[in-house]
């Protein structure tokens, strides 16, 4: 069958979409500022959290691949409130560099609306939402449960805290642990364990050598040529016994598991609204999960409105140094606002569960206002024709 000569050609026609080349330079103008002020901010952010991390590594005698495996786990959550901050900062810097330039003069010359203009500033705001998304609704939790299950097992690992040689260990309450030296082979020479747990019958253990031993039981201390020294009626009478050999079982100084609920943000997102525990789980602590679920869905749609308040704020109003500048700081403030605002209405929306709708009206009502502006419905555009209208009147 013959091509109908109005049809398009099937080249045209199979061609893919792309970004016009404008809209593809400012995309990547836009990417740049926005990467560098998040790895910034990040950086700021995850070296502050990562200090406590760090003490328990050095505490336990863990290894420098534990700490980065730690501080990994930590990064997600930090990045959710961080990515849209340095995308809106970093959009606002980069649209008043390309108008400062007069590029955007000069694009507009040639017939580049402000609609193209906004196309890449949104493909941008997509791609910050798509990667806090994946932060909120997978990576974050994920790297909290992960992270606590590491925590507990480090805290709970003896052999980690016995590795600090010629100092008193006292990894457990109750427990003392002394190590002269220890060689590269695991071989320990010079031991002291002093259990006071029971107070009335105190145990001291003394040996020559041993060995630390992980075993599919747990952790065991092997100890060799030693003495036991057990102490009652208040010191008053002392036991010694010798041994050639004797096995301590550490694993009964690390205390039994006990169950807790996941915390908030080590759940996902089906797990805040449909929480799997039948017990324990009260009417107050289902209102926080939903909440906190709703807040996850909402927050980066504020990406959206971040976009539209930059946009709005370097597209209108005059050019002049000063009006610049009060204007990007009452965006600033307004974007800033808008966000504290979101914030505080989570403790809201945990007491009175019907206000989670405050979540998505918030992002809704900046876009709004930022749209508002952009089309010419500004407080000052508008109060100039009001007072333009008021006078035409007067002189009629």
């Amino acid at each position: 069958m013959g091509q109908h000569p109005d049809a398009p050609p099937d080249r045209e026609r199979n061609r893919p979409v792309r970004l016009p080349r404008l809209s593809f330079y400012i995309l990547t103008q836009l990417l740049g500022p926005v990467a560098l002020l998040t790895f910034l901010l990040t950086s700021v952010i995850w070296l502050v959290s990562s200090l406590p991390y760090l003490d328990l590594v050095i505490n336990r005698g863990q290894s420098a691949l534990t700490f980065l495996y730690l501080v990994l786990l930590v990064l997600p959550t930090p990045l959710v409130i961080i990515m849209p901050i340095a995308f809106y900062f970093g959009t606002l810097m980069t649209l008043q560099r390309l108008q400062g330039d007069s590029e955007l003069v000069a694009m507009a010359s040639a017939g580049y609306s402000l609609r193209q203009l906004a196309m890449p500033v949104m493909t941008c705001a997509a791609i910050v939402m798509a990667l806090t998304y994946a932060c909120l609704l997978y990576l974050a939790p994920a790297g909290q449960r992960a992270l606590r299950d590491k925590v507990v097992d480090i805290r709970a690992d003896m052999a980690g805290a016995l590795l600090n040689e010629g100092e008193f260990n006292t990894s457990q309450p109750g427990l003392t642990v002394f190590i002269r030296r220890l060689g590269s082979k695991g071989e320990i020479s010079g031991i002291l364990v002093h259990n006071n747990r029971d107070r009335a019958h105190p145990v001291t253990y003394i040996a020559e050598k041993g060995i630390l031993a992980q075993t599919p039981a747990g952790t065991r201390l092997i100890m060799l040529d030693g003495t036991i020294e057990t102490s009652a009626q208040a010191g008053k009478q002392l036991q010694v016994l010798h041994f050639e050999s004797d096995t301590i079982n550490l694993d009964q100084f690390s205390g039994p598991a006990r169950y807790t609920l996941r915390k908030i943000q080590e759940r996902y997102l089906s797990e805040l609204f449909w929480p799997p525990e039948r017990q324990g789980v009260t009417p107050r602590i289902r209102d926080q999960f939903f909440a906190e679920g709703h807040n996850r869905i909402a927050q980066p749609l504020y990406c959206i409105a971040f976009a539209l308040i930059a946009l709005a704020a370097v597209m209108r109003g005059r050019r002049q140094r000063g009006s610049v500048a009060l204007r990007l700081t009452i965006a600033s403030l307004s974007a800033a606002g808008l966000q504290i605002v979101g914030y505080g209405v989570m403790g809201m929306a945990q007491r009175n569960p019907p206000l989670v709708v405050l979540f998505y009206l918030l992002p809704a009502l900046g876009a709004a206002s930022a749209i508002a502006v952009l089309a010419g419905y500004a407080p000052g555009p508008l109060l100039a024709r009001w007072r333009a209208n008021a006078t035409i009147g007067a002189d009629a």
